[in-house]
């Protein structure tokens, strides 16, 4: 698994312009304290909720931006990716491509608590369903979850990597039966692209989790 499958794209594309009164607005909604700053196509760096708020009437090009040399690239390990995050203590971290332009961001935390829910010891099935993203929406979908009496216990949202205009979500569900959520996607018109099922006491998934923790020393 690389870098580029993992991107955010809710994450803002933060310029020098905007000011920093717009970034902490983000900020509050993404429930982030660090977000990237770009000035066509090139990453200029983080900017922090702690410097913003002692500057609330600056723009962006007025504040001292962070990491602005830690970032990584597209095709690299997602594991390398979060361990240069977790050694220079990002919540974010920045993906460029090989020319040095900005890619997309990850975000640390929601990787990491992915990997773990996926690899649960409880049962449930996971979906991975493709879409626009003009035509994402969470509560939308958790929506037509909970009508057939199950839940969404986990979920992540990534670039489709054959057509950047449409995301890819995978949920877990709390159940393992999913005929009916499937087919209730497909008569709202969902593409559910891949689903797999999940029986409880995999060691393997146990071990793989533990061997990620492990590589980041946490």
């Amino acid at each position: 698994m690389i870098a580029e499958e993992f991107l955010n794209r809710m994450i803002p594309l933060l310029k020098p312009t905007d000011s920093a009164t717009f970034a902490l607005d983000w900020m509050q909604e993404l429930h982030l304290f660090q977000l990237p700053v770009v000035n066509d196509g090139e990453y200029l760096g983080l900017v922090s909720q702690s410097v913003l708020v002692e500057q609330p009437a600056a723009s962006l090009a007025e504040i001292t931006l962070e990491a602005q040399e830690i970032y990584s690239f597209r095709h690299e390990p997602y594991l390398d990716v979060l361990k240069t995050a977790k050694q220079n203590h990002l919540q974010v971290i920045a993906i460029v491509d090989t020319d040095q332009s900005y890619v997309g961001t990850i975000v640390v935390d929601e990787t990491l608590a992915f990997f773990a829910q996926s690899q649960e010891q409880s049962p449930g099935s996971t979906l991975v369903l493709l879409m626009e993203e003009r035509d994402y929406s969470l509560t939308e979908i958790s929506r037509l979850v909970e009508s057939n009496d199950a839940k969404i216990v986990s979920s992540y949202v990534n670039t489709y990597p054959y057509d950047k205009s449409k995301i890819q979500l995978t949920i877990k569900i709390n159940r393992m039966d999913i005929t009916r959520i499937i087919a209730t996607f497909e008569r709202f018109e969902y593409d559910v692209i891949a689903k797999y099922q999940h029986e409880s006491g995999h060691d393997e998934d146990k071990e793989r989790l533990d061997m990620l923790l492990k590589y980041l020393s946490i």
